[in-house]
């Protein structure tokens, strides 16, 4: 019975040194900088980076408000769905129509989802 508990312990002791062993390598692969094409430079963000596709459902101009059937939005961890977004410039309804396709950006402004920018795709 000691022989089968200190293989347990052994067994516990060698597990969480491997543990804390994996955790240090990717801590310190999360902190080394980048080695791409520029040696270290941070990679310049596009412009389109936050930029998503979508097509347009429904459009309440009283409300300030339009339908956008989107693709993934990772900057908001948001799957691919359909949702009513406000807009922040009401005028930006004017340039699209039901059945459009577009490209925008949302951002989550005082707990609601709201579009900060709206392309038509051409």
């Amino acid at each position: 019975m000691q022989r089968r508990i200190r293989l347990c312990r052994n067994t516990l002791i060698f597990a969480a040194s491997m543990l804390g062993i994996g955790t240090t390598a990717l801590v310190a692969a999360q902190a080394a900088p980048s080695q791409g094409p520029q040696q270290g430079m941070p990679m310049a963000a596009t412009p389109d980076a936050d930029m998503v596709a979508g097509e347009v459902r429904k459009i309440d101009k009283g409300a300030k408000k339009i339908t956008l059937r989107h693709g993934e939005m990772p900057q908001l961890e948001m799957p691919p769905m359909t949702m009513v977004f406000q807009v922040k410039d009401p005028s930006m309804l004017e340039s699209v129509k039901v059945g459009d396709k577009v490209r925008f950006k949302a951002q989550k402004i005082g707990g609601a989802f709201v579009v900060v920018e709206l392309q038509p795709e051409k």
